[in-house]
């Protein structure tokens, strides 16, 4: 019987001393769902008659090791033991149908991280789903992670910022979709039959987020000549500190999407809008996670400071340079950050060296979250296309629109006799371009970037420029 660390932490659950990766069963699993998962199709499902498809055999006898190995790894997590057995019976059933369009939402529902958040509890999870920012295709996928819920962290949670549904974690190990840029676990991904009425956890990796933020943010101050605070180059020195600031910053920028003065469906998931709209209200929930830090490091709680450093940087370096630039709301976001201070001369480029004014990065920074904060207040008295249009001379007072833009010249250009969704159709692919700042950055960070691809706290830093 497995070694207890501690004993429960709630009703039925403890934590094992041995790690689910050290499992002898964890490498069957993962190479089975490998094997598994190059025969299917984008919708998940398997074409018995396509090149280089399996036996119908040989697929069952690949899940039946994929269930055999759960079994086996199932008593280490006796906390997950609802969730394993209707993986199991969602993985039977699947074979038995013929593997068609999976349908997992039984499993997906007998899965509940969030109703006990301890530090360090782990999972396994087996998925036919896609990975945000990763694999657009719903392939079967199993992840090893554990909780990331220090005490400060879930005593914030629990006194001043409620959120929860929210869960930090960490990578242990994965299958490939997971080898890539995605650093989310969302059960909005998993190939179901329908949609739950409601969703009932949501989780981050915040390792992936700062061993990444690491990466770039170290090459970016070579890359700029950035003269670093000790305080800052202290904490890009430490993966853990860095993973204690994201897994503050995402719980406070996670509630923020419901909270506040909110003019329309907060996650926009039902309305169809520029992507501006988009970059601005994932740019206000970092923000006031931003505030909020400022507040929590008055009070001196040190993750605070971090998380200050932490939406700054990760926000100016990384966002504007990756991805590509068809929509790019995280990387306009970014923009409008780096001009705002650039603008209001807390941060200067001069002479090939970027400079910037730490006593005033914070009073600066909450200013351009204040702007917003008035823009979604006084969008409840206004229609969507005005509101959509208030929102375009936010951005272009900062940030230079594209010289073809229709949007840029005014409602005059625009068929207002369409329905604002169609009206969509009009904004392009990259309204508002890089500058010739991030330009050039782009060229010296673009390897950086790409390097980060499935990088957890565990990946040798820094990277080579």
């Amino acid at each position: 019987m497995t070694e207890i660390l501690s004993s429960a932490i709630g009703e039925g659950v403890v934590l094992p001393a041995e790690r689910v990766v050290d499992h002898p069963a964890w490498p069957t699993l993962k190479n089975a769902v490998e094997t598994f998962r190059r025969w299917q199709s984008k919708d998940g499902s398997i074409d018995f008659d396509a090149e280089g498809a399996p036996t119908r055999e040989t697929a069952a006898a690949t899940v039946a090791q994929v269930i055999g190995a759960i079994e086996e790894i199932a008593p280490l997590l006796p906390h997950d033991a609802d969730y394993h057995r209707a993986a199991v019976a969602d993985l039977r059933r699947w074979t038995e149908e013929g593997f068609g369009v999976p349908d997992f939402l039984d499993s997906l529902l007998a899965f509940q991280p969030a109703r006990t958040r301890a530090d360090g509890l782990q999972h396994l999870v087996v998925f036919p789903m896609y990975t945000q920012n990763g694999n657009p295709d719903r392939n079967l996928e199993a992840v090893v992670l554990r909780m990331v819920w220090p005490d400060w962290l879930a005593e914030l949670e629990r006194t001043r910022y409620d959120n929860p549904l929210y869960c930090g974690l960490a990578f242990e190990d994965f299958t490939s979709g997971y080898d890539t840029n995605s650093a989310v676990l969302f059960p909005e991904t998993i190939a179901v039959r329908e949609a739950p009425e409601r969703f009932s956890w949501g989780g981050i990796f915040c390792d992936r987020e700062a061993a990444r933020f690491r990466r770039v943010s170290e090459a970016a101050v070579r890359a700029l000549g950035i003269e670093l605070p000790d305080d800052i180059r202290d904490m890009l020195a430490d993966q853990r500190r860095c993973q204690e600031a994201f897994a503050l910053w995402d719980m406070v920028h996670d509630r923020t999407h419901s909270h506040g003065d909110l003019p329309f469906d907060p996650f926009m998931i039902k309305q169809r809008q520029p992507f501006w709209m988009y970059g601005l209200e994932e740019l206000r929930c970092d923000l006031t996670a931003f505030k909020e830090a400022v507040k929590l490091d008055a009070e001196g709680v040190a993750q605070g400071r971090d998380v200050q450093y932490a939406v700054i940087f990760d926000r100016m370096f990384r966002f504007p340079v990756t991805g590509a630039r068809v929509r790019n709301y995280d990387g306009l976001g970014g923009q409008l950050l780096f001009a705002y201070l650039h603008q209001h001369d807390v941060v200067r480029w001069t002479d090939n060296t970027l400079h910037i004014d730490w006593s005033r990065a914070s009073q600066v920074t909450n200013q351009l979250c204040g702007e917003i904060e008035k823009l979604y207040r006084d969008g409840i008295d206004r229609p969507k296309l005005v509101h959509w249009f208030k929102a375009y001379e936010l951005v272009s007072t900062y940030l230079a629109p594209h010289p073809g833009s229709v949007w840029a010249k005014g409602p005059e250009a625009l068929d207002l006799s369409q329905p604002p969704r169609k009206l969509v159709d009009d904004v392009l692919p990259d309204e508002f371009p890089l500058s010739m700042f991030y330009e050039a950055l782009g060229k010296k960070l673009r390897n950086v970037v790409a390097s980060t691809k499935g990088i957890t706290a565990d990946s040798e830093l820094p990277a080579a420029a």
